[in-house]
């Protein structure tokens, strides 16, 4: 009991004083009130005159009684009027982190108030409800001008600093969350609350119990800071931690324990499910408030295999320790505790579904139709799951139809002899409704016209649930809104009296204009640098401008382009774009730079391999049209671009000048390729979020025709399908992405060679180099060769006159090239997982094909055609050739290739319809500038190209001259252009990259 005795001598220096304090084993305060001193010496005075007498009459003692009374009543009656008077001043004392100011708000008492008791005492009790004060007293002082009210304080200390120590398995932000989870109200700069403190203890015992520590200890001890804090420290003893052991069942005799423990999900084995080996990995942490919801979920096993009335007793547990070496860390000794869990089990009989019966539906009055949604068929062993998924199916059903209050009560009846139930489902339909309003919230630059536009349902009309949620998805889709949920950010109020709803959506915006620089790392660009300015909802409006320019090691691309969502208020989309780029296609540059080091390349071998640069200037005009406002839309897209390409390696010039893709063959084929092109296209697309997409499914068809004007005629078709599938409590996402196209020219031409599949690199197989995904092929060619002694001299054309050079002989060779495929074939699966906020982890597999289906669209020009044809080959017999060298004249059939030669250039079968995989993990960020995710990916090639070719050798024994020279000059000459090639495709690949692969 804490009390305060005020003494005489205080009573005299204040006056009349009145004392009020908290008594904390009394159910009410209690006050303790004393005389002004002056009166207290009247009182005195009066009783010391008086003299009471043993022998009095009983006359006498009446009279003294109502004397003393009178006397009494006098005092006491000026005492009270003493009492009447203001408050002149309400002073606080002892305050010293709560203002003063504050402590007078709590109280209803004021300065100029009419002094009243029970005031004082009703601001007593406010105060002392705070929470804030450890001690309350209120006194009072009489002056000339009132009444000074004393209010004496002691605040409850401030926590200073809150410590963990020996907290190990969880981390204090764990604890943070839990506190605030279970409302703790323990905080830094937060007063100390002893019943607070208990609370936390019992949180983090709870907390750790919930990791595996079940047997964890916590003390608290309180360490004062003057003048009025405190620090509280949390000394935890884990104890050891406590894992899942065996998990038994008991008299289950139709379900083996494998199914029963894949039931359960918060404490059955971690390993790889239905392995039979590797189920049973890891232990998981025991927690026993997850024990009964293991056991209900293996109950619920039971139920969707026809046993009904199936019944899982309380499970039993029994710890035990445990010790020894584990596999995975053979290394390392270590002591513990395991629970093990026995369930038993009634099983009961088997039922199955006899028939499904429905009651009530007046709307609906096809009985057929509501039992197709339920996809458990008669006879059937009887599935609560199926029963669940088919009420949610019949609830949807009816609220497409406007019936949102619609109830489904379902009834099972046994037949214990055939061992069935029957289902009766009583409908409860209740209104349908119809939707009065749609209203928006939180659109402060997008327009409610843009936003109404794009919703399937309409003001009239009869409320369906389908298409609302339809709505939300094409808003999302348009991605100037934070992610809308039906749940969540959607409100329906009901209008009983006219069997009417509201409709409220709320939205948040996301940011319109995106202003950023641009930079990094791509495989098909190399390090890149660019602005880019984009808004996708310009003036509120919905329409689309864009800005951008990068610069790379290879590319440059420059474009602007505008969009009209709902042209002439309509829902046509028309757009156009204006482009320009340049790519520089090295490819010993890129193999250099990939693999971090100089390569020493002889001019011989850099030949062989692709080398040129391509520019193409043009603009592109794009319209299209949704089919019945849904997610189903065709367009038509036409293209007009202008390239030329620049060849710098012998491989790129004959492979480009050889091709027939125009009508013109040469250098000249090189420059002023017009490219006039239309493009129908159908997209059906349902993904949730173009960026980050987490459900949905979209197919794209398209076809390029080239040809209606300029030089290029080609026809190239594509079809691409994606899905995307949440997985784990919707958490994790699986991604499947798979595309193929084809490509051909037409009316005697082969499409351009730049228009041909190159797969490789971060847009579809990730582990393989940039665009080295292709078939091989030798293309036939000529070239002259000295005739050379074996002392390294050359034989003089006429050796009376040296000056005239050295006697040279044609040899056709062939040359390697890489031509692209006709027809490209990729699919790409990944598993994300998100880790936090815009970081994500996903393993992926990769798979390709690019093959040539069409060789004769690998065909070389008529005219380089026939210079082959009419070249002469090998020693040819004139003047100056002594005849002793065994050189035939021109007119020799075996100076021709003849046979040998062919329009068609044909792929190497090692390198045609190779199949192509590859596989790992990647680290995934989005970046809020770039707009794309800034990727870093292990990836290893189990399947790829790895194989050595030999060159076909079209140079003959017999195109030399007989002898020395002869011999010598024919092994250069097969030495020189006839190698052979190590074509291996990368093992594994390490790369960092700012792109998307779907």
């Amino acid at each position: 009991m804490i009390q305060a005795q005020t003494s005489w001598c205080e009573n005299h220096a204040l006056g009349a004083h009145v004392t009020i304090r908290k008594a904390f084993r009394r159910k009410r305060p209690y006050r303790i009130i004393t005389l002004p001193h002056s009166r207290y010496k009247e009182v005195v005075a009066i009783l010391s005159n008086l003299t009471v007498r043993p022998a009095v009459a009983s006359s006498r003692g009446k009279q003294w009684r109502v004397f003393l009374f009178l006397a009494f009543s006098l005092l006491f009656s000026s005492w009270a009027l003493a009492q009447e008077g203001v408050i002149q001043d309400i002073r606080i004392h002892g305050n010293r982190r709560i203002p003063a100011d504050t402590v007078r708000q709590r109280m209803f008492s004021k300065p100029g108030d009419v002094y009243d008791q029970p005031s004082l005492e009703r601001d007593f009790n406010a105060l002392w409800n705070t929470g804030y004060f450890d001690d309350v007293r209120i006194e009072r002082e009489q002056t000339d001008k009132g009444w000074l009210i004393h209010v004496y304080v002691k605040e409850k200390p401030t926590i200073r600093e809150i410590k963990y120590e020996g907290l190990n398995s969880v981390s204090q932000s764990d604890v943070l969350d839990k506190f605030k989870e279970r409302k703790v109200g323990l905080s830094q700069e937060s007063q100390y609350d002893p019943t607070r403190v208990k609370k936390a203890e019992v949180v983090i015992r709870e907390l750790l119990a919930a990791h595996g520590r079940q047997f964890a200890t916590i003390r608290t001890e309180i360490h004062p800071i003057p003048p009025a804090a405190v620090s509280l420290t949390f000394v935890v003893k884990e104890g050891p931690k406590v894992k899942v052991g065996q998990i038994r069942f008991e008299g289950n005799k139709h379900l083996k324990p494998r199914e029963l423990r894949a039931a359960m999900k918060n404490l059955k084995p971690i390993g790889i499910p239905h392995s039979i080996f590797l189920e049973n990995l890891f232990a998981r942490t025991f927690d026993s408030t997850k024990l009964e919801e293991d056991a209900e979920r293996v109950r619920f096993e039971y139920q969707t295999q026809g046993y009904f009335k199936a019944i899982v007793n309380d499970p039993k547990t029994k710890i035990r320790d445990v010790g020894g070496i584990r596999w995975y860390m053979p290394w390392k000794s270590s002591q513990g505790k395991v629970v093990d869990i026995t369930m038993p089990i009634e099983e009961g009989e088997r039922y199955k579904l006899k028939e499904i019966v429905f009651s009530g539906n007046k709307a609906i009055t096809n009985n057929k139709a509501l039992r197709m949604l339920f996809k458990m068929k008669d006879g059937d062993w009887f599935n609560t799951d199926l029963v669940r998924k088919g009420l949610d199916d019949l609830k949807k059903a009816y609220g497409e139809f406007g019936y949102i209050n619609f109830t489904g009560v379902p009834d099972t009846q046994f037949d214990d002899v055939n061992k069935t139930i029957t289902l009766k489902i009583d409908i409860d339909e209740g209104k349908q409704f119809y939707v009065r309003r749609i209203e928006f919230v939180g659109n402060t630059t997008t327009r409610d016209k843009v936003i109404r536009r794009e919703l399937a349902l309409e003001e009239g009309q009869v409320y369906n649930s389908r298409l609302w949620e339809l709505s939300l998805l094409r808003l999302n889709q348009l991605q100037y809104f934070e992610q809308l949920k039906p749940d969540q950010d959607s409100e329906t109020k009901q209008n009983n009296q006219d069997n009417t709803i509201d409709l409220s959506l709320k939205v948040r915006e996301k940011g319109k204009n995106s202003i950023g620089l641009t930079g990094g790392v791509s495989g098909l660009a190399g390090s890149f640098i660019g602005i880019n300015y984009t808004t996708n909802n310009l003036l509120g409006k919905g329409e689309t401008l864009q800005v951008e320019a990068n610069v790379g090691q290879f590319e440059r691309n420059v474009q602007f382009g505008f969009t009209q969502p709902y042209a002439f208020d309509r829902p046509l989309q028309l757009g156009f774009t204006v482009f320009s780029s340049k790519y520089d296609y090295n490819y010993a540059k890129q193999l250099a730079i990939q693999t971090g080091q100089q390569l020493n390349l002889s001019q011989g071998v850099l030949d062989t391999l692709q080398n040129y640069s391509q520019s193409t200037t043009g603009f592109s005009l794009t319209s299209s049209y949704p089919l019945h406002r849904s997610f189903k839309r065709v367009g038509l897209t036409y293209t007009f671009s202008d390239s030329s390409i620049q060849t710098f390696s012998t491989a790129s010039s004959e492979y480009f000048q050889f091709l027939a893709f125009r009508n013109v063959s040469g250098p000249n084929a090189l420059q002023g390729i017009i490219t006039s092109k239309v493009t129908p296209s159908f997209t059906w697309n349902r993904i949730d979020n173009p960026q980050r997409p987490h459900n949905g499914s979209s197919f794209f068809l398209a076809a390029d025709i080239s040809g209606l004007g300029g030089n290029v005629q080609m026809i190239r078709p594509i079809t691409e399908y994606k899905r995307f599938i949440p997985t784990y409590h919707r958490r994790n996402v699986i991604g499947f992405r798979v595309q193929g196209s084809f490509v051909t020219g037409y009316g005697a031409n082969v499409a351009p060679p730049f228009e041909r599949f190159y797969m490789g690199g971060e847009n579809d197989l990730r582990g393989f180099d940039i665009r080295s995904v292709t078939p091989i092929a030798f293309l036939t060619d000529f070239t002259s060769i000295a005739l050379t002694n074996p002392d390294g001299t050359t034989v003089p054309l006429d050796r009376a006159n040296p000056s005239k050079g050295a006697y040279t002989i044609n040899i056709p060779v062939q040359r390697i090239i890489y031509p692209g495929g006709d027809t490209s074939v990729v699919t790409n699966l990944e598993y994300r997982v998100p880790i936090a906020g815009p970081v994500t982890v996903a393993a992926f597999v990769d798979t390709g094909w690019d093959f040539v289906v069409r060789q004769s669209q690998l065909k070389i020009t008529d005219t380089q055609f026939d210079t082959l044809e009419s070249t002469v080959f090998g020693c040819v017999q004139n003047p100056l050739v002594p005849p002793s060298l065994g050189c035939t004249g021109p007119t020799d059939p075996n100076h021709f290739l003849g046979s040998q030669l062919s329009h068609d250039i044909v792929p190497i079968d090692k390198t045609n319809y190779i199949t192509r995989m590859s596989t790992g993990l990647e680290l995934q960020v989005i970046m809020p500038i770039v707009n794309a995710p800034f990727r870093i990916y292990y990836a290893y090639n189990p399947l790829r190209m790895d194989t050595t070719v030999s060159t076909p050798t079209p140079i003959l024994r017999s195109m030399f001259p007989t002898g020395a020279a002869g011999d010598y000059t024919y092994k250069q000459a097969i030495s020189l252009y006839n190698p052979n090639y190590l074509l291996r495709e990368p093992l594994k690949t390490f790369r960092f990259t700012v792109a998307t692969t779907f």
